[in-house]
């Protein structure tokens, strides 16, 4: 028996693949396509809700999801550390059974990316981040460079990094004391620099998504990984149960 799947944001570019990638699935079975319009409690016989709507309103489906008993996914960017601890405190309430996955990016290459400049983090006090998007992409910094920058500092254990002019504005945003930089462009899909900059040397851990299909594989690992996830689980590298050192 197949496993019913509710996708919100069904309309936009990640929820048409996301609708199609559930569909080519023989364990699951799209049951609902959510938009703005849609009610309340729309698709809630679904075993499953995918959220890849908007920023401002995702918490509010994702609890709504959690509170009926569905296990969720989330690909809306826009989630913060501080949202995240919301998210946690919720699941913690609801008790055993209750399971989210927060993936800031589908991507195998950018979550492997990601993995790389954590490894390199602790060696180089110098640390920014440029990422570029669509022209279409609603929020800056992406969820994937919030999630980089953020453990990037996690990884140097609490030492500061190098950040000088930080208070100028076309500095970036600072994101755990890592300046970000976005561009939002036509004709890019999507892309991330890390740049690591040490004495004599620079190194830069860079990712491009060419096509969308590059999300495919990461959200059938997600998709899969849900019906038995329980609490929280934040990163597609935790589902596929990639360490870094």
């Amino acid at each position: 028996m197949s496993t019913g799947v509710a996708v919100s944001g069904a309309r936009g570019r990640l929820g048409t693949l996301v609708c199609e990638v559930v569909d080519e699935h023989p364990e699951f079975e799209l049951s609902a396509r959510l938009g703005r319009d849609s009610a309340a409690d729309a698709g809630s016989d679904a075993r499953i809700l995918i959220d890849v709507s908007d920023p401002d309103a995702s918490f509010g489906i994702v609890e709504r999801a959690l509170r009926r008993g569905q296990r969720v996914i989330v690909g809306t960017s826009g989630w913060s550390a501080e949202r995240l601890d919301r998210l946690r405190g919720l699941l913690e309430q609801l008790g055993p059974g209750a399971g989210a996955i927060v993936v800031p990016n589908f991507s195998l290459g950018s979550v492997i990316g990601t993995a790389l400049a954590q490894i390199a983090a602790p060696y180089f006090d110098s640390v920014e981040i440029v990422e570029a998007h669509h022209e279409a992409k609603v929020d800056s910094p992406s969820g994937t460079a919030v999630r980089t920058a953020e453990l990037i500092a996690e990884a140097r254990d609490g030492r500061g990094l190098d950040a000088p002019f930080a208070e100028q504005r076309a500095r970036g945003e600072s994101i755990a004391g890592v300046p970000v930089h976005s561009l939002r462009l036509r004709g890019v899909v999507a892309k991330q620099e890390v740049r690591f900059g040490g004495t004599g040397e620079v190194l830069a851990v860079t990712h491009d998504t060419y096509s969308a299909d590059a999300y495919r594989a990461g959200i059938r690992a997600a998709l899969e990984a849900a019906p038995t996830t329980e609490g929280l689980v934040v990163g597609l590298d935790r589902v596929l149960g990639l360490r870094t050192a």
